[in-house]
């Protein structure tokens, strides 16, 4: 019954930032001004003449891309825990790191083959 009391403030933290969120949104719905306009409920781009329709679709290899920068991006950020540790880790922990970079060596390579990375096309 011991360790259920270490998590007590957790837990009142958790209900305490809820009921913050909660009894915000409730008090600016409200407590605002809500005068809708035709100017304030147009688009707004940070002072920048709006031009043409915003629903105009991208082409898709701009989400291949962003969606293989973010595939990257975490392949790095799960290096530093294995860089700080690997002494710790040993053999077992090289084979897990020689793993996943060979899994996201087959992903490049299928991105590669697809013709993720060819901006010609």
């Amino acid at each position: 019954m011991e360790t259920s009391y270490n998590y007590l403030p957790i837990l009142i933290l958790f209900i305490c930032a809820f009921a913050f969120v909660a009894i915000t949104i409730v008090a600016t719905h409200f407590l605002g001004p809500s005068r809708k306009t035709d100017e304030k409920l147009e688009n707004f781009e940070s002072g920048i003449e709006q031009q043409g329709n915003a629903r105009q679709p991208f082409a898709i290899k701009y989400f291949l891309v962003a969606i293989l920068f973010v595939l990257f991006d975490v392949e790095v950020i799960f290096f530093y825990p294995y860089a700080a540790n690997f002494k710790e880790l040993g053999w077992e922990g090289f084979a897990a790191v020689v793993t996943f970079v060979g899994l996201f060596f087959v992903m490049y390579a299928y991105a590669r083959k697809k013709g993720a990375l060819n901006w010609e096309k």
